[in-house]
C-alpha cells in the first residue's frame, strides 16, 4: 500500500501582517484576539478555530487562503 504524506497547513499570516505594516498587537487588536495568540498562530505552535481564522482574514482584509492553505 503507498504511503500517503498527510496534508500540512501552511501559514502565511506574518508575511501577509507585515506588508499590512501592522504589528501583532495591532492585528490582534483588530480581529479581537490576543497578541500572544497571533505570535503562536505565526510561529507554528497553534492551529486556529476557524472561527480566528476568519477573525484574522476580516481584519486584514484578505481571503481566508491567502493566510491559510493545505499543501499536500
Amino acid at each position: 500500500m503507498p504511503v500517503v504524506a498527510e496534508p500540512r497547513l501552511r501559514v502565511t499570516l506574518k508575511a501577509v501582517r507585515q506588508e499590512a505594516g501592522l504589528t501583532q498587537a495591532e492585528l490582534a487588536e483588530r480581529a479581537g484576539v490576543s497578541r500572544k495568540t497571533v505570535n503562536t498562530i505565526e510561529n507554528g505552535g497553534f492551529t486556529p478555530s476557524v472561527t480566528v481564522a476568519l477573525l484574522l482574514a476580516q481584519a486584514l482584509d484578505v481571503p481566508l487562503a491567502e493566510l491559510f492553505r493545505l499543501e499536500l
